[in-house]
Parts: structure tokens; sequence; C-alpha cells
């Protein structure tokens, strides 16, 4: 069970790799932020478990790395939409004028 869950998070890392690599995903996309974070979670439970400490420090730093740019990711969408919103309203204000004029 140990070894298909290893093989599971490996997979999932070299499947964002594999599709980046042949322009599927961006570095930058959700999902291959996804997937390294996925898979490298997996594996840096695995190599606590198992003590290997350079397994860890790989793993950990790798799922930290994913999960700090897919945070970025997010907020920066969440901002920019809520930049667009804001504008779409302002825009709609300015056309149709003062409601309490």
């Amino acid at each position: 069970m140990d070894q298909a869950i290893q093989i599971a998070g490996a997979a999932l890392i070299l499947a964002a790799f594999i599709l980046a690599q042949i322009q599927v995903l961006s570095h930058s996309s959700r999902w291959y932020l996804v997937l390294n974070l996925a898979g490298s979670a997996i594996l840096t439970v695995i190599a606590l478990a198992d003590r290997q400490w350079g397994f860890f420090l790989l793993e950990g730093t790798w799922a930290a790395v994913s999960a700090v740019s897919l945070g970025k990711s997010y907020w920066s969408r969440r901002s920019s939409s809520h930049h667009a919103r804001a504008t779409a309203c302002q825009t709609a204000y300015h056309e149709r004028g003062d409601p309490l004029s």
C-alpha cells in the first residue's frame, strides 16, 4: 500500500512536469500547481513517516513553494476579479448618473 501511495504522489508530480513540457499546462497554471502540491504533499508525509530527512526536505520545500504559488494565484485572480467588478460598477454609475439627484 505504501508503495502505491508513493507511486501516486510521484505520478502527480510527473504528470504536471510532462504536461508543462508539452505545453498543455503553463508552469503558473492552477492545475500545474495543484498537481505539484498534491504529489509533493503525499511524498512529504511518507518521507516524514519513514524519517527520510533529505527526501522530506526536498518534497516539503516543493509542497511549500507550490502552496505559496497557488495562494498567490488565487489572491491575484480574486483581486483582479474584484477590480473588474468595481470598474464595471463605476462605469455603470457614470453612464446612468447619480440615482440620488
